[in-house]
């Protein structure tokens, strides 16, 4: 029996049955019928519409999008775990097509809410009918002065599926048939990741090169699409009068340009007391003066990296959760019970890991590959924090219920810091205690130092986009560049690893995405220093902050806990943590 084959597999039935079920025509059916009558009803009369006419407006669009939305997850998640199957990538496009022809009809009603005068909306959300609504209302007129013309913005929401949603798919089908090879066996991108963290360094550094020898194989196609993607970007952002190329993500995450300056600035500036620091500390425990690229991951000399059966992995987490709060226990509990994790890697697979929180009337899903290791517990752990996040956010309703992506990724870092702790405490052997810190401080400079050096990767990759395409060697120089500052000069990178971008997903679906990483990371840190200084009834605040979703903004969130992410010493305040773990192993070293 393979190791992975008793791993849980997800029953996607609570969404709909089978892919030919009659219930997807009803629903595909019913959003048609839903729209067209939203359309006849609503366009060319938003402006005149009194705060109840509006209100009764927002649910009927609401029902249209929770349609979609049970649509468009259901494709997506049978994608995300087989895209090397044509079956499952025809339904997606099929399905993606056909919301996109549906909500066609409804692109006009945000545009008419950006054409209410001031004054006129003042006034109408000054009616208790439109409360619930009001935060969607006013991120929606945010980007008011980004907005086109109704003709162009209906154009281009229409040619999204064969333009930015088509390359996006191209590159997850492409990574979904990459196959290498390792110790003589064909294996998929997740299993040769995983030996990428092989305690044997000869097994390391083979995976290393057997990733770099793939994606310099397929670099001319991985370079078109980024090219491509990052030129329709340019375009979009020149006609919308962005600023700057992240400008339209900071808008999205509803975060000010100077808060992640700050943030940007203060780890940049923190990389030699961080990253360079540690690495250097890490290269003398390996008893070499600089580490290859390949064990920038490695375990430490004689750690002893058990395999974690998933059922201890499961135990571990709900305690570490439960130890907090039973109720977001009780949640957690519901994923592992009800088979809404997927974590069996196999070829085809979406690689890495993911929370995907469908609609409010079903329930997240979870999926990640699991190879039994410490970081894969924290994976999960990960992952379980944005699908509790993602379920108390759910009466918020579809148009609320997402938070932004800085705030997304509070409730999965904090998850892992909660297992990490309870790891901790239930380890008493010296050495494996230290091997924990140190397993902590790399997952940290991952989610912090590497997420802003990717995002300075992405700030010069598209700003120089801007003169011309790119060949593979310009975007490997960029790459390498940030790697080197990034990561200090105790890593000695080798010809392999030129082309390691372009195995990275969030710079093809979600450009700028990756501080968000960063963003939260430094805001556990700082949440979870308040905890430990017993902060009275800390956990229901902190419950109270998951369950706002996407209707507050940050310092609305923060305010509860007396921290103010627009303030540049709370950054050094939650890098000062990962000084102090690095400390500490400087101690014991």
């Amino acid at each position: 029996m393979n190791q992975y084959d008793t791993l849980p597999i997800w029953q996607l039935s609570d969404l709909y049955p089978a892919p030919d079920s009659p219930e997807i025509t009803s629903d595909m059916t019913r959003a048609e019928t839903d729209a067209r009558a939203f359309n006849a009803r609503y366009e060319s009369r938003i402006g005149e519409c009194s705060a109840p006419d509006l209100a009764q407006a927002l649910v009927a669009y609401t029902g249209i999008e929770e349609i979609l939305g049970r649509l468009g997850s259901y494709a997506y998640l049978r994608h995300a775990a087989d895209g090397s199957s044509m079956e499952t990538s025809r339904f997606l496009q099929d399905t993606m097509e056909k919301a996109t022809d549906i909500s066609t009809h409804l692109v006009f009603f945000s545009l008419e809410i950006n054409r209410i005068p001031d004054d006129r909306m003042n006034a109408l959300l000054a009616d208790p009918v439109l409360a619930r609504h009001k935060p969607w209302l006013e991120e929606v007129r945010t980007f008011r002065k980004h907005q086109l013309s109704d003709d162009m913005e209906k154009r281009l929401h229409e040619r999204q599926i064969v333009g930015g949603a088509a390359w996006s798919r191209l590159f997850d089908e492409t990574m979904a048939d990459l196959r290498f090879t390792l110790e003589g066996k064909d294996v998929a991108l997740s299993e040769l990741l995983n030996a990428m963290t092989s305690p044997e360094r000869d097994i390391r550094k083979a995976a290393a090169e057997e990733l770099g020898r793939v994606l310099t194989g397929n670099v001319r196609l991985f370079a078109l699409i980024t090219n491509t993607l990052a030129k329709d970007k340019e375009i979009d952002d020149r006609w919308r009068g962005f600023a700057h190329p992240a400008a339209s993500r900071h808008l999205a995450n509803q975060v000010e340009d100077g808060v992640v300056d700050a943030l940007v600035s203060a780890v940049k500036d923190a990389y030699p007391r961080l990253s360079h620091r540690y690495y250097a500390l890490k290269a003398k425990w390996m008893g070499v003066d600089r580490l290859d690229d390949w064990d920038r991951n490695a375990p430490l000399p004689e750690s002893e990296e058990r395999t974690i059966p998933w059922e201890d992995c499961k135990t571990i987490v709900l305690s570490a959760y439960h130890d907090f709060s039973p109720r977001m226990a009780d949640i957690a509990g519901q994923f592992f019970s009800k088979g809404w994790i997927d974590a069996a890697p196999r070829p085809g697979k979406q690689s890495g890991a993911f929370a995907h929180p469908t609609v409010p009337s079903v329930h997240p899903y979870i999926l990640t590959n699991y190879h039994g290791k410490t970081r894969d517990v924290m994976t999960v752990a990960h992952e379980v924090g944005h699908g509790i996040h993602q379920t108390l956010s759910a009466p918020q309703g579809i148009l609320l219920a997402s938070a932004p992506l800085t705030f997304a990724e509070v409730a999965s870092v904090f998850g892992e810091m909660l297992t990490f702790r309870k790891l901790l405490s239930m380890e008493t052997d010296p050495l494996r205690r230290k091997h924990l810190i140190a397993g902590k401080v790399e997952d940290m400079l991952n989610t912090v130092v590497r997420q802003i050096a990717f995002h300075e990767f992405e700030c010069r990759l598209h700003n120089q986009r801007k003169q011309g395409e790119l060949l593979p060697d310009d975007i490997a120089t960029i790459w390498m560049d940030v790697q080197k500052e990034s990561l200090g000069p105790a890593l000695a990178f080798h010809d392999h690893y030129r082309h390691f971008w372009a195995y990275i997903p969030h710079f093809i679906h979600s450009p700028f995405y990756v501080y968000a990483y960063a963003f939260a990371d430094c805001m556990v840190n700082a949440l979870y220093a308040t905890h430990e200084s017993g902060m009275p009834d800390f956990a229901e605040k902190y419950i109270h902050l998951l369950e706002a979703g996407g209707s507050k903004r940050h310092r609305e969130l923060l305010a509860p806990f007396g921290l103010d992410a627009s303030d540049p010493a709370f950054w050094n305040r939650g890098l000062a943590m990962i000084e102090g773990f690095i400390t500490e192993l400087e101690g014991m070293a």
